[in-house]
C-alpha cells in the first residue's frame, strides 16, 4: 500500500471504523467516501475499497469494550485539517461538533432502516435485544460521544438509605465564549422548537443548537398516542433514554401520564421510566415539551424498602407503603396496572388540593392576584417481577423570603455543591453535579493540605464554612485520605440536598405529618 497523507489515512480509518461497527456495508464504502470528500472540500479520494477492508480487519474493534478513542483520534485529524483550511468557523468546540456530526451523519444508517431493524429484533429476540442494538448504534454513530462520557467523575457514597450515585458531569461541553459571541450574531430561528422535538432528527444544528445528523429516533405508541424513544447524548446512567411526545406540548402529570408510563414499561419491562414534575423549581429543565426519562439501571430509591405499609379504602388490592428515602415517597404495587393508576389518580388529586399549615404544605397561594398551585408529583414506574410498581414522590414548589429558590429545594448552605433544581434523576438518588466542581475540588485539596485560608478566595470562598466543618470532623486530613474524604463529604451534601427537597422531613414530626396526608386519602 502506498503511503497516504494523514487526512487520507484518517478518511480510510473512519470508513474502516464505520464498516467494522456495522454502520455501513462494503457496498457503501466508495459512496460514503465520496460524500465525506465533498463535505471536506477535497478533490480526490485516494482510498480504495480494498484499503478500507484491510484496515477494518486490522482494527479488530470490540463493540463491548470500544470507548470511542479510535473515533476521537480519527475525527481530530479531519477536524484539525478542516479548521486549518477555514472550513470550521471559529474552531470552537461547538463549531467542531457541528462539523464532525455532519461527517458521522454520512455514515449513520437512514431512519427507516434503523426503525426496521429495531422492530425486527424486537419481534424476534425481544425488547432487551432491540434496545441493545439501538443503544450500540447511538454510541457507534457518535451521537453518544463515549470519549467524553468516560471523562465524567463517578462514585458512590454509602448512606443510611443506600448507596447514592454521584457524578461530576464533564461530558457536556462548557459554553465557549467564541461560540456564544458567534451565536449572538447568527440569525434567530425557532426550528426545531426545542431539543426534544422529533424535527431534530437529521438537523444540521447551529452554534446554539446541537447538530443531529447522526441522531435516530424510534417511534412508539403509548396510551394510543404517537411518542418517540431516543437516548440521552450525555448518558448519566446505563442506557439513559428519553421518551418524548410527538407533539410540542407542555409537561403534565395526570391520568394519561400514568397510563403512558405503564404502557412504556409493559413494552420495555427491563427499563424503568419516570417523569419530572410539571411545576417550576421541582420540575426538569424542559417543561415545554412533554417527556419522560428512563433506562436500564436500578437507582438507590428503587432498591429502598417500604418501611411502613398502609391501605387506602376501596384499594385494598393495591399494596401501598412509605419508602425509606430522604424524600417523601409512596410506593404502589400489584399485578393490575389499571388499579394502580386509579389509586395514583386519587393520590395525585388529593395531594394537589392538600394543605397542612402545621407542616408548611400549601396547595396554592395568592401571587399578584392569582392563585398559584404548589403541589405536584414526580412519578417513576417499573416492573418488579410480575408486578407493576409506581413510586409517587410528593413535591411542593413554594418559596419564601428566606428560601427564594424554594422551601423544598437545596438550601443556601448547600449551594456551593448543588444549587440546581432537583429533578427526576436526583430524586432517584443520582447527583448530577456541575463540571466546575472538578477544578474546585483539586484547588480545595491543595488549600486544605496547606492550611490556606479560603474566605478571601474568589473561587473557593463559597466552600469555606464546609471546609471548617471538615477540619473539625476529621482529626487527620492528609495526602492519602483527602480524596476519599472529599468524595464522601460531597455525597453527604447530596444526601442533605435530598432531605431539603423532601416535603415531609425524616423526623417524628415530619413523618406524623406524612401520615396525616395518608389518612386523608
Amino acid at each position: 500500500m502506498s503511503e497516504m497523507n494523514p487526512v487520507q489515512e484518517a478518511l480510510r480509518d473512519l470508513l474502516a471504523y464505520a464498516l467494522e461497527m456495522g454502520l455501513i456495508e462494503r457496498e457503501d464504502v466508495i459512496y460514503c467516501g465520496n460524500t465525506l470528500l465533498w463535505i471536506l472540500q477535497l478533490d480526490v479520494l485516494e482510498v480504495t475499497e480494498q484499503d478500507v477492508l484491510e484496515r477494518a480487519k486490522e482494527l479488530e474493534v470490540d463493540p463491548d469494550t470500544e470507548d470511542g478513542t479510535l473515533l476521537e483520534e480519527t475525527l481530530k485529524v479531519l477536524l484539525d485539517d478542516a479548521a486549518a483550511r477555514g472550513l470550521i468557523d471559529g474552531n470552537s468546540i461547538a463549531a467542531r461538533d457541528l462539523f464532525d456530526t455532519k461527517l458521522m451523519g454520512v455514515l449513520t444508517p437512514r431512519p427507516g432502516e434503523v426503525v426496521g431493524i429495531f422492530r425486527d429484533i424486537y419481534e424476534e429476540d425481544g425488547p432487551e435485544a432491540a434496545t441493545t442494538y439501538y443503544y450500540d448504534l447511538s454510541c457507534n454513530s457518535d451521537y453518544i460521544r463515549r470519549y467524553r462520557i468516560r471523562k465524567d467523575q463517578k462514585w458512590q457514597t454509602a448512606t443510611p438509605y443506600g448507596d447514592l450515585d454521584i457524578t461530576i458531569n464533564l461530558s457536556k461541553p462548557e459554553k465557549d465564549p467564541r461560540a456564544i459571541m458567534a451565536a449572538g450574531k447568527a440569525r434567530s430561528t425557532a426550528y426545531p422548537k426545542c431539543q426534544l422535538c422529533r424535527e431534530n432528527e437529521g438537523y444540521a444544528g447551529r452554534l446554539d443548537h446541537p447538530a443531529r445528523e447522526n441522531h435516530r429516533i424510534i417511534p412508539i405508541r403509548i396510551n394510543d398516542s404517537d411518542w418517540f424513544f431516543q437516548y440521552s447524548p450525555y448518558v448519566y446512567y446505563n442506557e439513559h433514554c428519553i421518551v418524548f411526545n410527538g407533539q410540542h406540548v407542555p409537561m403534565k402529570i395526570d391520568h394519561d401520564a400514568f397510563c403512558k408510563l405503564f404502557d412504556f414499561v409493559t413494552q420495555f419491562p427491563h427499563y424503568f421510566v419516570g417523569s419530572n414534575a410539571d411545576l417550576p423549581i421541582v420540575g426538569g429543565s424542559i417543561l415545554s415539551h412533554d417527556h419522560f426519562q428512563g433506562g436500564h439501571y436500578t437507582f438507590a430509591m428503587a432498591r429502598a424498602k417500604v418501611e411502613r405499609s398502609f391501605t387506602v379504602p376501596d384499594y385494598e388490592d393495591v399494596k401501598s407503603g412509605v419508602v425509606a428515602w430522604p424524600m417523601s415517597v409512596i410506593r404502589l404495587s400489584g399485578p393490575d396496572a389499571d388499579r394502580i393508576i386509579e389509586l395514583a389518580d386519587h393520590i395525585l388529586d388529593s395531594w394537589r388540593a392538600y394543605t397542612d399549615e402545621d407542616a408548611f404544605i400549601y396547595a396554592e397561594t395568592e401571587e399578584l392576584g392569582q392563585m398559584v398551585p404548589h403541589n405536584t408529583i414526580t412519578p417513576i414506574a417499573r416492573m418488579n417481577g410480575e408486578n407493576y410498581e409506581l413510586d409517587l414522590v410528593l413535591r411542593n414548589n413554594i418559596t419564601t423570603d428566606e428560601h427564594p429558590l424554594g422551601v423544598f429545594h437545596p438550601h443556601a448552605e448547600l449551594h456551593h455543591i448543588k444549587k440546581e433544581n432537583i429533578g427526576l434523576i436526583e430524586v432517584m438518588g443520582l447527583a448530577v453535579l456541575p463540571s466546575r466542581l472538578q477544578a474546585e475540588m483539586l484547588q480545595l485539596k491543595e488549600a486544605m493540605l496547606s492550611g490556606a485560608e479560603l474566605r478571601a478566595d474568589a473561587v473557593l470562598g463559597k466552600h469555606a464554612d464546609w471546609v471548617d466543618e471538615l477540619r473539625q470532623r476529621y482529626d487527620d486530613i492528609n495526602e492519602e485520605n483527602i480524596d476519599q474524604i472529599l468524595r464522601d463529604e460531597i455525597g453527604e451534601v447530596f444526601l442533605h440536598v435530598l432531605e431539603d427537597a423532601g416535603v415531609y422531613k425524616r423526623t417524628p414530626e415530619g413523618q406524623a405529618a406524612f401520615d396525616r396526608f395518608i389518612q386523608s386519602l
